[in-house]
């Protein structure tokens, strides 16, 4: 299939998040921050969370993604994401407050079994990504981070 451009589907549990037709997509997966291309070869990878970018028209869109799975063939690209949400609407505030629940729930571990501990763990991960690709592009946008 020979196209210039890649359909792309990005789903969380909770909806489809985005459904377009870019010139390009990098994201951050397991083995490292990869970007694909048009006729890219078949590609399945392990997101994790971080930093998403996509080029339309020569307009780069961000996202944060935090973890779940891609499947690209046919110049379809499918994201199948734990969340993604565009990064000028995360509430920084409320993302190092649930970084800091997160972080004291973390401090009671002598009362958490490894499963609850991981959770927790992933938690504050995630937050953290956040908190990083929102301050970066707030500050990109002249935004007041607090």
């Amino acid at each position: 299939m020979s196209n210039s451009n890649i359909k792309l589907k990005i789903i969380t549990p909770e909806q489809t998040t985005l459904e377009d037709i870019v010139d390009q997509i990098t994201l951050p997966t397991t083995d490292g921050q990869i970007t694909i291309l048009p006729d890219h070869r078949s590609y399945i990878a392990s997101l994790e969370a971080g930093e998403a970018m996509f080029k339309k028209n020569g307009k780069e869109i961000f996202l944060f993604i935090s973890g779940g799975f891609i499947e690209f063939h046919d110049n379809e690209l499918i994201v199948l994401a734990d969340t993604a949400e565009r990064v000028e609407e995360i509430d920084l505030k409320k993302a190092e407050e649930a970084r800091e629940k997160a972080e004291e729930l973390k401090k009671q571990k002598i009362t958490m079994d490894e499963s609850e501990f991981a959770k927790v763990a992933a938690a504050i991960e995630k937050e953290s990504a956040r908190i990083r690709v929102a301050r970066k592009h707030h500050t990109r946008r002249g935004m007041m981070i607090e």
